[in-house]
């Protein structure tokens, strides 16, 4: 299982996903098998 916290960067797939907005505010919901990489910035 991915742990994906404030301060990652991830890359997904071009129609990975589903777009829903919440509170004025665009998400992106998905499945952890459409995470192609995560990338830790600090």
């Amino acid at each position: 299982m991915l742990e994906v916290t404030v301060g990652y960067e991830v890359l997904f797939g071009k129609y990975a996903g589903t777009e829903i907005t919440l509170a004025d505010e665009a998400l992106l919901v998905m499945r952890e098998s459409d995470i192609l990489v995560m990338l830790a910035k600090y």
